[in-house]
C-alpha cells in the first residue's frame, strides 16, 4: 500500500540538500511512499519534479518584495494544505524547513521528520521548533554533536548520511572537452571548486593559494562551479573580490566561473583535481560527487569531511581550514605526483561506494519514514 509524505523544500534551486532528495526519491517511491513535494513554484527543483513525474504543491517562502513572509502567516498557511493533503508522514528537507514545520506537525499530530543538512547556531526559540518533530536526521555526526550540544532531543537525533549514484557519477577517462569549451590547450591543468560563491566554501582560500603557485605552474587554472544566492553585501562584495583576483596581473584568464551546471557527473571526470577550501562543511554533497567520479580531492578537516574521508582511508588529502601556503602545498603536491593523484582517486571512489552509495542511503530514510509514520 502506498502513503503519501509531504516534503517541503525551502529553495526553488538544486544545491546539496535537493539533490541528496533527489538522489534517494525514486527509491523512496520504489519503497511505498507517494511523494508531494512542498517548493517555491519556479526554479530548478520544481522543474525536474516535473519532469519526473512527481508531484508538485507550490509554495511561496517569500514575499513579493523579496523579503521573508511572516513566520506565523505561513504556518497557518501550511497547516491548512496539509490538512487538506493528510499525508501519512511530513518530511521537512533542511533545517530551516524543520523549524518552520514543527509547531505545525505538533498542531497536526502529524507524524514528521527534519533533516539537518547545516550546522549553525540555533536560538532556544528554534531548538524549540526542532524538537517538536519526532525525529531529526543529521548528515553526519558532526552536524548531530553541534545541534544536540544546543539542546536537540539526543534521543531523537540521528545520523543518515546522504548518498549519491555511484553509477551516474564514476570514474573515466578525461576527453579534453574542457579544455576546448573554455578555449585552454590540451595541456591545461584543471583545479576545480564546487560550491555557492560565500564566505562559507571558501573559494577565497584557493584565491590565495592560486597566488603562491602562479609563478611555478603556467598551465594551472581554476574552474569553478556554483553561484551566488546570498543577497547579503559581505556576499557580494566577497565574489567580487574573488573574481577580481582573476581578473588582472598573473591570474588574470586563469579562473573561470561556470556558474550552476546540469552535467556535473561529465564535469568532474575533466578535473586534475577538486579543492574544496570550505571553512564549515556539514557533509559536502560534492565530496561524494567527486569520489565516486575517482576525483583526486584536497578538502579542509571540518565538520564532516572526516567522516566521509577518515585518515586511515588515505582516500583525500586533509588540510587546515583558512591555510592558502597549506592548500597551495598539497595541490602542488598532488600536482608533482600523477601516480599519487591516481591512486587518492581509485581510494576515494571505494570509499563513496562502501558508505555513501545512494541505495543505502534511501534504506535508511525508508527505515526512519516507516519507524516514525508507524508501519
Amino acid at each position: 500500500m502506498m502513503r503519501r509524505v509531504a516534503i517541503l523544500c525551502e529553495f526553488g534551486t538544486l544545491n546539496g540538500g535537493e539533490n541528496s532528495l533527489l538522489a534517494v526519491l525514486p527509491r523512496i517511491m520504489a519503497g511505498g511512499w507517494t511523494p508531494t513535494i512542498f517548493c517555491p513554484a519556479s526554479g530548478a527543483i520544481a522543474t525536474t519534479l516535473r519532469e519526473r513525474g512527481v508531484a508538485v504543491e507550490p509554495i511561496e517562502y517569500r514575499a513579493s518584495d523579496g523579503g521573508a513572509r511572516p513566520r506565523d502567516e505561513l504556518r497557518e498557511e501550511l497547516t491548512e494544505r496539509l490538512r487538506r493533503l493528510a499525508p501519512a508522514l511530513l518530511h521537512a528537507n533542511s533545517l530551516s524547513m524543520g523549524r518552520l514545520s514543527g509547531p505545525v506537525a505538533e498542531t497536526l499530530t502529524l507524524p514528521s521528520i527534519a533533516h539537518l543538512r547545516d550546522i549553525v547556531g540555533l536560538s532556544q526559540a528554534a531548538v524549540d521548533d526542532l524538537n517538536r518533530h519526532r525525529r531529526l536526521l543529521a548528515v553526519s555526526a558532526a552536524t548531530r554533536d553541534a545541534h544536540v550540544q544546543q539542546g536537540l532531543t539526543a534521543e531523537r537525533t540521528c545520523v543518515l548520511y546522504n548518498g549519491v549514484d555511484v553509477t551516474e557519477f564514476q570514474p573515466g577517462e578525461p576527453s579534453g572537452w574542457l579544455q576546448r569549451e573554455l578555449e585552454l590547450p590540451c595541456e591545461a591543468l584543471l583545479i576545480g571548486c564546487v560550491g555557492q560563491l560565500i564566505l562559507r566554501k571558501g573559494q577565497d582560500v584557493l584565491a590565495d593559494a592560486a597566488t603562491l603557485l602562479v609563478d611555478h605552474w603556467p598551465t594551472l587554472h581554476y574552474v569553478f562551479v556554483g553561484t551566488r544566492h546570498s543577497e547579503k553585501e559581505e556576499t557580494r562584495r566577497f565574489e567580487e573580490n574573488l573574481r577580481s583576483t582573476f581578473s588582472s596581473g598573473a591570474l588574470a584568464r586563469r579562473g573561470h566561473f561556470l556558474g550552476v551546471r546540469t552535467d556535473m557527473p561529465s564535469l568532474l571526470r575533466e578535473l586534475t583535481l577538486l579543492a574544496h577550501p570550505a571553512r564549515q562543511e556539514p557533509l559536502g554533497r560534492v565530496l561524494l560527487e567527486a569520489g565516486a567520479s575517482g576525483c583526486p580531492i584536497v578538502a579542509t578537516d571540518v565538520g564532516g569531511t572526516r567522516e566521509i574521508f577518515p585518515p586511515d582511508s588515505e582516500a583525500a588529502m586533509l588540510i587546515p581550514p583558512d591555510d592558502p601556503r597549506a592548500l597551495a602545498e598539497a595541490i602542488e603536491a598532488l600536482l608533482l605526483h600523477p601516480e599519487r593523484r591516481a591512486v587518492l582517486g581509485q581510494r576515494a571512489r571505494g570509499r563513496i561506494v562502501a558508505a555513501f552509495d545512494a541505495d543505502r542511503s534511501a534504506a535508511g530514510l525508508l527505515r526512519h519514514y516507516n519507524e516514525v509514520a508507524g508501519s
